[in-house]
C-alpha cells in the first residue's frame, strides 16, 4: 500500500506580492533555504514518496525538484482543486495521498507519518491543533474519482465534507501556521 505525499506548489502568490513581496514566496528565503526546500526535504525526510504540482514558470521550484530527483508535473494553475486533481492524476498507483500545502515549510517529518499511519485505517484523516484543521489531509484512493475531477480553489473541501474525517491533535503549531505574507518569512 503505497501512501505518497503530494505537494501543491502550484500558486501564484498574489496575496504575498499584494503585501510587499517580490516574485513567489516559495522561493523566499526562510533561514538557510527557501520555503519550498524547507517543505520539501521535511517531506522526503519521512521515507515516503513525494510528487510536487508547480508552475511551468516556477523555476526555483523546479530546480530543487531536479536537484533532490523529486517528480513533479507542470501546471498553469487557477486554482488549488485543479493542482490536486493533476497530482493526483500523476500518482494514480498510490493508494493514498497525503496532501500538502508548499507553503507550510514547518511540518516536521513525523506528523507526515502519522497521518500516513492512519490513513491505512481511515478514508480521511486531518491533523488538528486547538481544534483548527491542518494539514497534511490524508485522502485514501476510495476517492480517486473525486479527487481527480476537483476544480477551483476550494482543494478537496467538497471531499472532506462529504466524509468522516478521523482527526490526529497535534499539539505543534506548524500543522495550522503558512507563509502568507512577506512578515512571515
Amino acid at each position: 500500500m503505497v501512501i505518497g505525499i503530494l505537494i501543491t506548489a502550484a500558486g501564484k502568490s498574489t496575496r504575498f506580492q499584494n503585501a510587499g513581496g517580490h516574485g513567489n514566496k516559495l522561493n523566499s528565503s526562510l533561514g538557510t533555504e527557501t520555503v519550498f526546500k524547507k517543505t520539501l526535504l521535511n517531506s522526503i525526510k519521512t521515507g515516503l514518496p513525494v510528487h510536487v504540482v508547480t508552475r511551468p514558470d516556477n523555476q526555483g521550484v523546479i530546480t530543487h525538484c531536479l536537484q533532490l530527483n523529486v517528480p513533479f508535473s507542470l501546471l498553469d494553475s487557477d486554482g488549488l482543486g485543479e493542482t490536486i486533481a493533476l497530482g493526483v492524476k500523476d500518482t494514480a498507483h498510490w493508494a493514498g495521498w497525503l496532501i500538502h500545502l508548499a507553503d507550510m515549510p514547518y511540518v516536521q517529518s513525523h506528523v507526515f507519518i502519522q497521518v500516513a499511519e492512519k490513513l491505512k485505517d481511515y478514508p480521511l484523516v486531518r491533523p488538528v491543533h486547538h481544534e483548527k484543521p491542518g494539514h497534511p489531509v490524508g485522502i485514501s484512493a476510495k476517492y480517486f474519482q473525486q479527487l481527480i475531477n476537483l476544480t477551483g480553489d476550494d482543494g478537496a473541501k467538497s471531499i472532506l465534507s462529504s466524509g468522516i474525517i478521523y482527526r490526529i491533535k497535534i499539539n505543534d503549531q506548524s500543522v495550522v501556521d503558512d507563509i502568507d505574507y512577506p512578515r512571515d518569512c
